[in-house]
């Protein structure tokens, strides 16, 4: 039966538990958006395809309804572009294998980066380096400069992350057009997470969205972000009706200081009509 929610209902469509790199528990974060009165939400965990049958089950389990989703960390033209995935397959999902070759090399990249520092003299514990290869994916960089910090490595003139960068530390993202064909293909869409936010992120305006979608079929974007200015937030609507585009919502909220955020669902409307959820109202 397909799902029916009112125009002004409580949303909130970017979420993070400690399962990448945030401090909610899952359940403490589904009682959260139950208490607040939220009708429906999704947890997006970088790179966690794998984890969406199990938050699937714990949000079942406590009668809230909870998108399956997901954010990749990706790439397009060489600069870091965050995806938004929206209502894949979570039992055959083509973006498990993206998210597992992710991981794989970010792995990689950390072993290598490792072994490179042993070369100069800087050692690093194999216990520490064994457990941060064991957390997600992007999480391991940031572990690995706390790690080279904690050893005293660090000097005024050479910060733990230049050590690092210099001895070829990367943060592993993946080509946009395969994260989008592998959502496609796992019967999901997938948006541009935070397009203005800027940060490291490449920040896009009319002119690059045109580049974008010339090459990548992306669906959308997130219109609604915190750090989106009310002129870029009209610009991004704008934009997304004049060229039929989904548009998302969320607060990206990591940890309770930062707690999600009540979105209009109307909002979001042509989205959730795709995820087979109908808004009611105007």
């Amino acid at each position: 039966m397909r799902a029916i929610i009112e125009a002004d209902a409580a949303i909130d469509l970017q979420l993070h538990t400690l399962y990448s790199d945030g401090m909610w528990t899952p359940g403490a974060l589904i009682d959260h958006l139950m208490a607040e009165g939220f009708a429906l939400a999704a947890i997006t965990d970088h790179d966690r395809v794998d984890i969406a049958p199990m938050l699937q089950q714990i949000a079942a389990e406590k009668g809230f309804r909870l998108l399956v989703a997901v954010e990749i960390s990706a790439h397009w033209r060489g600069e870091w572009v965050d995806l938004l995935c929206y209502g894949f397959d979570p039992e055959r999902s083509a973006l498990q294998a993206v998210a597992r070759d992710l991981l794989t090399q970010q792995q990689d990249n950390l072993r290598q980066t490792v072994a490179a520092m042993t070369q100069q003299g800087l050692p690093l514990p194999d216990a520490a380096v064994h457990t941060i290869l064991e957390q997600p994916a992007v999480q391991q960089p940031h572990l690995l400069v706390d790690l080279v910090r904690r050893q005293g490595y660090a000097t005024p003139e050479r910060s733990a992350g230049r050590l690092l960068v210099e001895s070829g530390l990367k943060q592993i993202t993946v080509d946009s057009a395969a994260v989008v064909a592998a959502a496609h293909q796992s019967g999901g869409v997938c948006l541009i997470a935070h397009p203005g936010r800027g940060d490291g992120y490449l920040c896009f305006d009319a002119a690059l969205l045109d580049q974008l979608r010339a090459e990548v079929p992306i669906d959308g974007f997130e219109v609604y972000y915190p750090k989106h200015s009310p002129e870029q937030i009209a610009q991004y609507r704008a934009y997304a009706e004049q060229h039929d585009l989904l548009t998302s919502a969320g607060s990206d909220s990591h940890t309770p200081d930062h707690p999600p955020i009540k979105y209009r669902a109307g909002w979001c409307r042509k989205l959730l009509e795709r995820l087979d959820i109908h808004v009611s109202g105007g």
